[in-house]
């Protein structure tokens, strides 16, 4: 049978309803909006495409917990984004985590159309602050037809637009259990030919287990500029600084003896308290996209990063020190005609990133320096070509084909031995050029529902951390991994378009799969190992199962309204809500509540509700009155 198994998740979103006064049964006249998903480049409406596709946008993403994704991102079917510890994640679409100990791999991210995932094959998720986020699109199965290596799939990540004609500074604090504490501030413009935002975020946090504690510093700042109807250009920059102690694993009898505590010392080997594991790094990264339209049939979209990261690990054995640059580029090509008289449309184009890193390993003596292991040079080149056409056919049906031709290079220096071996130590490897297809087949059975079959092709090479461990060995037999995915879905809405429905079945094969293992000293090594086979089915569901109410969340209207306020803010400040959502994870023990604005008063706070935490996020548009965007209720 094509399935052994199958694992059924639906997504029931209640999604919040305008109200309007003298309106009967408004859960009757109003219907879902349909998305419209970037895909494989096509910009196509969801049900048009021919993919495992889902998304997540700020509706979604506000319901939750903003000091994380992972309660956001764990609602997506056949997705699973861990934390392992405080700030350090593992993302999994399908199962992509089988050579995942640590570190987000195997899936190609991009930040607002940069390539985010270094050169070097790892994504540094924990760098991005979730509140700036604002919309999440995950692609699912290997994508590397169009987004080059990475047998997972891939994540577009974009972050918040001012809407035209609206000014507004934000400020936000968080005050939670286990020291947690955040403070925001956001500042957007909005026009018809611009848009520019900046946030700074600071979250503190002292961790449930001992040596776990966080502190991240995250600056962004966003803007978009139309010169005219052709031409338009954005500007991106990120700032991180980050620091969070890693408090190691545990046996099950030290778990069951104190499960807060950090991985203890035993004999000779110190624990990650007296070593002082830990991870500290600071990144900036800038980046700029141009989109230009030369006429109806002609279009190219270039984008252009750099970044440059300092890092400091110190664990259980070694502290590393690494200072590394990148840079790297993006550009496709579009054109549309008519073939025989269907509409044809046709993408090109290529990526190309590089990276230079300075790595140095010492010896950790309890968190600082010791005697210097080797100092290595690395320089990682990685790029891809591809193209790719979809050709509208008669009977409602929608043909892609697309394939890359994608290529990697390391080379490492140990210039600590360059003295006395400088001929000892010097390590080339040059990836076979591999060509990944895709083939995928839509048909639109009613304007409603559509069905597809896709295969497609991909292939991971290993990343940098599994070439080259933390121990100073190479690796230089490690093959990449290589894969086929074959996939049946159907998605569509029913009812007049208030349910919403996702469906897709799947068989991933995949050969010379890296796996790992763990030596008694801590480290992990990599080594390839046969063949694996994952198949699975995946089910979202979305849709109005009735209007909602405000319940569990209130407003208060202060006895004095316009005091404390800016001179330059006329009128009353008014806060009120629309409506209230609770969400409860069985799985982290959490509960989540929101409310946005309406014309609604109720006495606050609740005495239903007990909390340990709240949250309160006070939007202040420029000239007009403030009230409160939203609220969440965090027992």
């Amino acid at each position: 049978m094509f399935l052994r198994y199958c694992q059924l998740l639906p997504l029931l979103l209640l999604l919040q309803l305008p109200s309007h006064a003298q309106t009967p049964d408004t859960a009757r006249t109003v219907r879902l909006p349909e998305a419209t998903v970037v895909g494989y480049g096509q910009n196509l409406p969801l049900r048009r495409t021919a993919a495992g596709v889902s998304v997540l946008d700020a509706t979604v993403i506000d319901r939750f917990n903003q000091t994380s994704l992972t309660q956001a991102v764990n609602t997506l079917p056949g997705v699973r984004l861990e934390e392992r510890a405080t700030a350090s994640y593992r993302l999994s679409v399908r199962g992509s985590t089988l050579r995942s100990p640590f570190g987000v791999r195997n899936v190609k991210l991009y930040y607002n159309d940069i390539p985010f995932t270094e050169a070097s094959g790892s994504s540094p998720l924990n760098l991005l602050d979730p509140a700036s986020i604002g919309r999440i699109e995950v692609i699912k199965g290997p994508a590397g037809s169009v987004y080059g290596a990475g047998t997972g799939g891939a994540v577009l990540l974009s972050t918040r637009r001012p809407l035209p004609g609206e000014a507004r500074v934000q400020a936000g604090f968080t005050a939670g259990s286990f020291g947690l504490r955040r403070y925001s501030v956001a500042a957007e413009t909005g026009s018809a030919t611009a848009t520019l935002r900046a946030q700074y975020t600071r979250q503190t946090l002292d961790g449930y287990r001992q040596n776990s504690a966080l502190r991240r510093d995250v600056l962004t700042l966003d803007g978009e500029f139309t010169f005219s109807d052709k031409q338009t250009v954005s500007v991106h920059a990120l700032y991180t600084d980050l620091d969070y102690e890693i408090p190691g694993s545990l046996t099950r009898a030290q778990f069951e003896q104190n499960p807060r505590q950090a991985r203890p010392t035993v004999g000779t080997q110190l624990g990650t308290v007296d070593q002082r594991a830990g991870y500290a790094s600071r990144t900036a990264l800038l980046g700029v996209t141009h989109d230009y339209r030369f006429n109806s049939r002609w279009s190219n979209k270039t984008t252009l990063y750099t970044t440059a990261t300092t890092i400091k690990t110190p664990f259980l054995t070694d502290l590393e020190r690494n200072t590394s640059l990148g840079w790297g580029g993006r550009s496709v090509f579009g054109y549309r005609a008519a073939l025989a008289g269907r509409l044809l449309r046709l993408s090109a184009g290529g990526e190309f990133q590089n990276s230079f890193e300075d790595s140095r390993n010492y010896q950790n003596r309890r968190g600082t320096p010791g005697t210097l292991r080797y100092d290595d040079e690395i320089s990682t080149s990685v790029g891809f070509g591809f193209a790719q056409a979809d050709w509208e056919l008669p009977a409602n049906f929608l043909l892609t084909a697309g394939a890359s031709l994608n290529g990697l290079r390391y080379r490492i220096a140990r210039v600590s031995d360059a003295a006395a071996r400088p001929d000892s130590f010097a390590f080339r490897r040059n990836f076979q050029p591999v060509v990944s297809p895709r083939v995928a087949l839509l048909k639109e059975i009613t304007p409603q529902i559509s069905a597809y079959a896709s295969v497609s092709s991909g292939f991971s090479p290993p990343s940098e951390e599994e070439i080259r461990p933390s121990d100073g060995s190479l690796n230089r037999d490690l093959e990449a991994e290589r894969g086929t995915s074959y996939e049946l879905g159907t998605r569509g809405n029913l009812f007049n378009n208030r349910l919403v429905f996702d469906v897709a079945l799947f068989d991933f094969r995949l050969k010379q799969t890296i796996v790992t293992r763990t030596t008694e000293s801590g480290v992990n090594v990599f080594f390839n190992s046969g063949s694996t086979r994952q198949r699975g089915v995946e089910a979202a569901v979305s849709g109005w199962l009735w209007r909602p109410t405000p319940t569990a969340v209130g407003a208060f209207l202060p006895p004095h309204p316009t005091a404390h306020l800016p001179a330059c803010v006329p009128g009353p400040a008014t806060l009120t809500i629309i409506s209230a959502s609770v969400i409860t994870s069985r799985a982290t023990k959490t509960t989540v509540a929101t409310a946005s604005p309406a014309p609604h008063r109720i006495p606050f706070p609740p005495a239903s509700i007990s909390t340990r935490s709240l949250v309160f996020t006070f939007s202040l548009p420029l000239a007009t009155k403030p009230k409160f965007r939203s609220m969440m209720l965090i027992p």
